[in-house]
């Protein structure tokens, strides 16, 4: 179900790409913190696939509502002339680090135990 999610985002993410090429600078802050917080929200999905807690309503209303908020936020700093959007940076990029690094513990444990079955036969 996940490797579908994947491949169809990245073929409509391809699709997009063909479509408008060009993104304008005057959006591209939006587009960055955007993509910052959609991507904690697909490390964060994953860390809890490993840790059998993964609930598809958290994970897509965590997607859409981080991705929100970060932009409301880049906009809000935009008004103020203060770059309020480093603060959603500094939180989302602290967290994908915290979840890659579960991830990455898996993975190390699953490749160790199998070095470890082979060594015994």
């Amino acid at each position: 179900m996940m490797i579908l999610a994947i491949i169809v985002g990245c073929v409509l993410g391809i699709l997009i790409g063909f479509i408008s090429p060009t993104i304008p600078y005057t959006v591209s802050q939006y587009l960055a913190i955007g993509i910052v917080a959609a991507l904690d929200s697909v490390f964060g999905g994953i860390a809890s696939n490993i840790k059998k807690n993964f609930d598809i309503k958290v994970f897509i209303s965590g997607f859409f509502v981080n991705a929100i908020l970060a932009m409301i936020l880049t906009y809000l700093g935009e008004q103020l002339n203060v770059d309020i959007y480093l603060a959603a940076i500094i939180v989302f990029v602290g967290r994908m680090f915290n979840n890659l690094g579960i991830i990455r513990r898996y993975y190390l444990d699953v490749i160790s135990e199998k070095k470890l079955f082979k060594k015994k036969d």
